[in-house]
């Protein structure tokens, strides 16, 4: 895998960089002695998207593993805490459907 500059990369066309991914060799562009762009191939790109969607999704797990305490509050449990009875709560629900709100 050898960089090119981007002068060098504008000079070889973009047709060569696109074979040269194509066939599976990942071209780095440098702009004042650093990598600012690779060009790679599809399949590449499309693997790597994959990988960060499984890396998000593993850290998500991990995340909500590590911060789950195990208790659990119930329906009963949330209206109380929020000043509401079952039976405010089914007039409320009961209200909103004659009103067609539901």
């Amino acid at each position: 895998m050898s960089t090119m500059t981007i002068t060098e990369a504008s000079r070889a066309g973009l047709s060569s960089l696109v074979a040269s991914a194509e066939a599976g060799h990942d071209v780095p562009l440098s702009r004042h002695g650093k990598v600012v762009a690779e060009v790679v191939s599809a399949e590449e790109i499309s693997s790597l998207r994959r990988d960060r969607d499984t890396l998000r999704d593993a850290a998500l797990v991990m995340a909500r593993f590590a911060t789950d305490t195990g208790v659990r509050t119930d329906l009963d449990q949330a209206m109380e805490f929020f000043g509401f009875t079952r039976a405010e709560l089914e007039a409320e629900i009961a209200a909103d459907i004659a009103a067609g709100r539901a």
